[in-house]
């Protein structure tokens, strides 16, 4: 037993080992290869149809020959249009999480600690536009920022994303946990429902906020149906959709993609402890 048990042990980490190869890979190779001259570059991913016949495949390299900054030069200094979507991206993300961290964790109060006829009713209503996918709702959402005036400008996704139902879902899984002993003990020394929600409910859930703000930012900055669908102007759009349009610039591509993942990393980092508590604590882990 002891013998299958450490067996077992082996195959398990050689599995897990080869899984985490296979995710990690493309991220190491986009990483050491923005670190390579455009020459290399050009030599190593020269388009199928230029190359002779001899070679049909492009040279996929881990190292570069020489280690450069050239290609985050010309990202950030000789192509401003990068910065430009960068901050695109920024005023359209901070105001979602900002509004739906707030709305939510109030809504979540309501239904999990306040007693209102129609409250599982009305809680279900949210779970069913949870559900929905984005393209059920995208002529919807369209046709209101239409008769609202809102088309090509970031409020037609901003607002929609403020008042998105999963950061209700997940903080109401939180605050259901928390007794009502602390609010009945809050109410006796004369506290309201605003002060309740501050001084108990907020402290309490910091491991939720912060995965819920984790888990919008990555759903959101990497949005790209919205931006195509509600902003025509190209100055307006994200940098998730301007990615798209450098790809036929490999050196770019690569050093403007460690760029734009460099946020989600060290944000993932610096969150990672309270991240994992929180999808542990919300019942949403698999």
């Amino acid at each position: 037993m002891l013998v299958a048990g450490i067996l077992r042990k082996i195959a398990l980490t050689i599995v897990m080992g080869v899984i985490a190869f296979v995710l990690l890979f493309p991220i190491v190779i986009t990483f050491t290869n923005s670190l390579m001259t455009t020459q290399e570059i050009s030599i190593n991913y020269s388009p199928i149809g230029q190359m002779n016949k001899a070679a049909r495949f492009v040279n996929i390299k881990l190292l570069p020959d020489q280690v450069t900054l050239e290609q985050y030069v010309k990202v950030l200094v000789g192509s401003p249009r990068y910065l430009e979507m960068f901050w695109n991206s920024v005023f359209m993300v901070v105001p979602i999480i900002a509004g739906q961290t707030l709305v939510a964790s109030l809504a979540a109060y309501a239904f999990s600690k306040l007693r209102f006829r129609g409250r599982e009713p009305l809680f279900l209503v949210y779970v069913f536009t949870m559900l929905m996918p984005f393209q059920v709702t995208l002529v919807p959402n369209y046709m209101m920022a239409d008769k609202l005036g809102l088309l090509n400008s970031p409020s037609a996704i901003i607002l929609p994303g403020i008042f998105a139902a999963f950061g209700v879902f997940m903080l109401r899984q939180f605050m259901l946990e928390i007794p009502y002993a602390y609010m009945e003990a809050a109410k006796i020394d004369g506290a309201g429902h605003l002060r309740i929600f501050y001084t108990i409910i907020v402290p309490m859930i910091t491991p939720g906020l912060a995965a819920l703000i984790l888990l919008l930012f990555v759903d959101y900055w990497n949005m790209v149906e919205q931006p195509i669908v509600f902003l025509e102007d190209p100055f307006k759009q994200p940098l998730s959709v301007y990615l798209s349009r450098i790809s036929g610039e490999p050196g770019i591509a690569f050093a403007a993609s460690v760029l734009y993942m460099a946020p989600m990393v060290l944000l993932f980092l610096y969150a990672e402890s309270y991240f994992i508590e929180g999808i542990q604590l919300s019942g949403l882990k698999g």
